[in-house]
């Protein structure tokens, strides 16, 4: 247990070194995806004793299916925003922003014609994906805690999208989901 703690304090320094200026900003969206990531860290570190338990249990095949669909949103997230985002060095209304989240151009193409948060969702599958190697209340409760860091981090990102880009975002909105095509 207590090299659990230690790779946790470990692990979270990177993860406190990337979200440093969102943490200074409690409004920015960063500064709740922070949290978010600390669930699932958390998460990782309760389960991984047990990840390749049991492998065809039902829970650890739900577990793989959300994983490996975890790996879908975010590359083709991530490529989309760099390809036709047209980020640029800095944003002057938001130094926390992450290098790829600096875009300049809304991209509405490919899986962000159907959602608006595919790196969200992606770690919304992680997290469940995670949880389901070995069900349990304490897993439960950080899942669900992660989820609803990443609710309110769309939420963050939404309401800066909207002061970035406009109208054009509120209209964009009216058109996707936030995590789940046609659903949520």
């Amino acid at each position: 247990m207590v090299w659990k703690w230690l790779v946790f304090v470990v692990l979270t320094i990177p993860i406190i070194y990337v979200s440093w200026a969102s943490l200074r900003n409690p409004r920015s969206h960063g500064f709740y995806r922070f949290f978010a990531w600390e669930c699932i860290l958390g998460l990782f570190l309760l389960n991984v004793d047990h990840w390749f338990e049991s492998p065809f249990a039902p829970w650890q095949l739900v577990s793989w299916i959300l994983l490996l669909l975890s790996i879908v949103p975010v590359v083709w997230g991530t490529l989309l925003l760099r390809k036709k985002g047209r980020p640029v060095e800095k944003r002057p209304e938001d130094p926390s922003l992450l290098a790829f989240e600096k875009t300049t151009q809304l991209v509405t193409t490919g899986i962000y014609r159907h959602i608006r948060h595919p790196l969200y969702s992606s770690l919304l599958l992680l997290a469940w994906g995670t949880f389901f190697k070995v069900p349990s209340w304490i897993g439960f409760i950080l899942a669900l805690a992660a989820s609803l860091f990443l609710v309110a981090t769309a939420r963050a990102d939404e309401t800066e999208c909207i002061q970035f880009f406009g109208q054009e975002y509120r209209d964009y909105m009216r058109k996707t989901k936030r995590f789940i095509p046609y659903i949520f």
